[in-house]
């Protein structure tokens, strides 16, 4: 029978698709960028962030440990997300127009990066390795359904970082923005097209634009 799920992306995907978005929204951040657009790229970044280690910790991680408790990474992964979202927390206290902003999301962003580059060449490979097509996009759906609810009170606060992050640069601002509306659209692909694996943050320089 036909299932909504089979046009859902995979979960690994998906997954890759977050990885992405964040680091499109990183490359907008630069030292010479006015108060204003550093705090709404911030907040994009920190949002998304958020968004992204729930879904993990609710939908993809006990699917893992469940198929293989001996993975010492998915262990791990819960971990550095608190990490995460202690930095989050101090990023957010403090104010654009201080030096230390710059410095705390720097930070931040260098840990996201590895523990993505351990996710995207661990992890997700073996997801696709231990699950069926069909049970990685029934999981998409699932994280798909859970992201719809987790944006819906925070849309208008990211359309709003979205649109003051990503003013002045016309190529970055029509990326976020889409970003912006797939993410919101869950990702639904046509029957038959197969998302695109992006790199993601594994395959990104590390160092920022304009550091």
């Amino acid at each position: 029978m036909f299932s909504l799920d089979q046009l859902s992306p995979t979960i690994t995907d998906m997954i890759r698709f977050d990885h992405s978005h964040v680091m499109v929204t990183f490359h907008q951040y630069t030292k010479d960028k006015s108060p204003a657009v550093k705090k709404a790229l911030a907040d994009t970044i920190c949002t998304a962030l958020e968004i992204h280690a729930t879904l993990e910790e609710e939908v993809f991680y006990p699917v893992m440990r469940e198929l293989d408790k001996g993975e010492p990474f998915v262990h791990k992964a819960e971990p550095e997300h608190n990490e995460m979202r202690r930095q989050i927390a101090e990023l957010r206290r403090t104010s654009a127009s201080d030096p230390r902003h710059d410095k705390v999301l720097l930070e931040l962003m260098r840990d996201v990066i590895h523990h993505v580059a351990d996710e995207e060449t661990t992890l997700l490979p073996q997801a696709e390795t231990l699950m069926s097509k069909a049970r990685l996009s029934e999981l998409g759906s699932q994280m798909t359904r859970r992201r719809m609810e987790l944006i819906a009170p925070k849309a208008g606060k990211l359309a709003k970082s979205h649109a003051v992050g990503f003013s002045g640069s016309t190529t970055a601002m029509v990326v976020g923005v889409a970003s912006a509306l797939l993410a919101l659209r869950g990702l639904v692909r046509k029957p038959g097209v197969e998302a695109k694996k992006t790199g993601g943050w594994a395959n990104a320089g590390s160092t920022p634009h304009g550091s």
